[in-house]
């Protein structure tokens, strides 16, 4: 799935490291997930300052699965990197629940087969 992993960055300098981190971090889902995850799109981000507002770092994924997007926003203040970590942990939350309702169905399936031929 490495081919379908796609990092934009906006209102940042362009960083190698912050691009390794983040393909990193998508191939330890995708091991997680293997045959999930179809596409991901990540947009790291930093929003021009307002005084007043929070999240000076934002990091947004687009993943794609099976019947499914599932879309995750997170910012942080300080740490882009702490930005990316909550939204990859958000993301392998929803993708836990996607994976859980897919096999429910998948199994129930097979069940009620199984008793319609039993």
């Amino acid at each position: 799935m490495a081919d379908q992993v796609q990092v934009t960055m906006r209102g940042l300098q362009q960083s190698d490291a912050l691009e390794a981190r983040i393909r990193e971090r998508i191939a330890k889902l995708d091991a997680l997930y293997p045959e999930l995850i179809l596409k991901c799109r990540v947009v790291a981000e930093q929003p021009h300052h307002h005084r007043h507002q929070g999240g000076q770092f934002v990091v947004r994924m687009d993943i794609a699965v099976p019947g499914k997007d599932i879309v995750v926003n997170r910012d942080h203040s300080e740490d882009i990197y702490v930005a990316l970590r909550d939204a990859c942990n958000a993301a392998r939350r929803q993708l836990d629940q996607h994976a859980r309702l897919k096999h429910r169905k998948t199994h129930g399936r097979r069940l009620s087969r199984e008793r319609k031929s039993g």
